[in-house]
């Protein structure tokens, strides 16, 4: 190939398999699909003909179901479904080692289980390429302990997707000591080629978004054990309040907006008031208050300022929270005239 045939070439699409041709199997596939990638969707357990054509027949019309979901809220137009639904290849068992061998990157969506697991790797680690990259999608096992059962540990990592796959952009990488940090930025691109948001974490139990969420999740449930708001109430200041500044604002900039010593205060008080553990404000809280790294307002706090024009960043923030208010409905207009 001359350099002139090489010019503006497109790079060679990704070989993409995704192991376990369950709920998370179906939704990392169409998300790939969805972005124009040929996907293997790899069953490894051996069943029956009928069971087969039961478990296919399920998958398939899983898929063909949330892409015509898509349509219906225009997303897409219904006449593109049948194209992007016939990128997703179901593959038996027994053919999941020619599927295995041709992969890039694979997808590991079996059970929670370590069993599973060890089992599923064993058949990756049979058949894959030696320059394959391997991740599994548990929302709770470490990946320092499924990279035990991979061959190659170098190039592994979890990567773990928010439900609706093919719906939510983040998705979160968590890598261990040894992946490889080109692996990891492989991954990343991958990822947004697709249109994905890909977010970085070590081995830490609870990846990111559920970690932060079970909390969140769970002082609900308690609110509402407590008799303290309705179901409803909860609800609505949580689409309408928590939920959209986190929107506009992330958890870390949000302290940083306010200031880290509203929220060491506020600790206290409700660590006094409500639960000494649960409120207890971490010690890192503790030091920025000692140095004087209150956030926005002092030029430091999680994140640096310096240099930073502070009246364009607050409008910035400002139209970021206006921009939900609007998409959420809760915009008005002011008044035309005094009201009497």
């Amino acid at each position: 190939m001359t350099a002139a045939d090489t010019q503006g070439a497109q790079p060679t699409l990704p070989r993409i398999v995704a192991v376990g041709a369950g709920r998370m199997g179906r939704g990392i596939a169409i998300a790939f699909a969805y972005a124009g990638h040929p996907v293997s969707l790899v069953d490894l357990r051996t069943r029956s003909d009928e069971a087969w054509h039961k478990l296919a027949n399920e998958a398939r019309a899983e898929i063909d179901g949330s892409l015509r979901g898509l349509a219906a809220l225009g997303v897409l137009a219904a006449e593109q479904v049948p194209a992007i639904a016939q990128r997703v290849q179901l593959v038996r068992a027994d053919a999941a080692p020619q599927a295995l061998a041709a992969a890039e990157l694979v997808f590991e969506g079996v059970p929670e289980t370590l069993e599973a697991k060890r089992e599923a790797f064993a058949h990756i680690n049979a058949h894959c390429p030696a320059d394959a990259i391997l991740t599994s999608t548990t929302s709770s096992i470490l990946v320092t302990q499924i990279a035990q059962f991979v061959e190659r540990p170098e190039r592994f990592l979890n990567i773990h997707w928010l439900n609706p796959a093919y719906v939510i952009p983040v998705v979160e990488l968590s890598h261990h000591d040894g992946t490889d940090p080109a692996v990891l930025a492989r991954a990343k691109a991958v990822l947004e080629d697709i249109g994905k948001l890909p977010v970085v974490c070590g081995p830490t139990p609870g990846y990111i978004v559920p970690r932060l969420q079970a909390l969140v999740m769970n002082e609900a449930a308690r609110m509402i054990e407590e008799g303290a708001a309705t179901a409803e109430e909860i609800d609505k200041a949580t689409r309408y309040g928590l939920g959209l500044r986190f929107a506009a604002l992330g958890v870390v900039e949000f302290i940083d907006f306010g200031g880290a010593d509203i929220l060491h205060h506020a600790s206290r008080e409700m660590s006094g008031s409500i639960d000494a553990a649960r409120y207890q404000a971490p010690a890192i809280l503790g030091r920025m208050m000692e140095e004087g790294r209150l956030g926005l307002k002092t030029g430091s706090g999680f994140y640096d300022y310096t240099g930073r024009d502070v009246a364009a960043y607050r409008g910035d923030v400002l139209l970021r929270t206006l921009g939900m208010l609007k998409h959420a409905g809760l915009w008005r207009a002011p008044a035309q005239a005094t009201r009497e």
